[in-house]
């Protein structure tokens, strides 16, 4: 865990509306990209898409660690998720609607739902920072 829990990334254009962001302290980089209408490449994920996939894959990584410590044979486990957004700029996500599939042997749909409960109310960091405070500062840089 990064010191004092502070997490850094940032994203750099490339072209258009082509970025590539890139987390501090893993040093793995993504590459975004917006609509052709807007100016996008069209060539790489959207950043609203990327919000819905980093919100499944933080709760399904709760889930399965949940369900693994809960001795629970899981042969295969999928989060989909769709994301309803707002008409009007921001055009945030209203509603956001998460389908957990788990697949095993005798899996126990109670440790599945306690599972679930336990990601959504206590550990995912993603569905709680869905609703954190935002604070913004920026800086202007002259070139030469």
């Amino acid at each position: 865990m990064p010191e004092n829990n502070i997490y850094e990334a940032d994203a750099t254009m490339v072209q258009g509306l082509q970025f590539v962001g890139r987390g501090a302290q893993s040093g793995v980089a993504i590459v975004l990209d917006g609509v052709k209408a807007h100016g996008g490449l069209e060539s790489a994920i959207r950043p609203m898409e990327c919000l819905l996939i980093s919100l499944a894959s933080c709760t399904g990584m709760d889930v399965i660690s949940i369900l693994r410590k809960k001795r629970q044979d899981v042969s295969e486990f999928r989060v989909e998720v769709e994301g309803v957004r707002a008409e009007e700029y921001p055009k945030r996500y209203e509603r956001i609607t998460l389908h957990y599939i788990v697949r095993g042997p005798d899996v126990s749909e109670q440790a599945v739902a306690r599972s679930i409960e336990l990601s959504q109310t206590k550990y995912c960091g993603v569905t709680a920072s869905l609703n954190s405070e935002i604070e913004y500062e920026y800086t202007v840089e002259s070139e030469n």
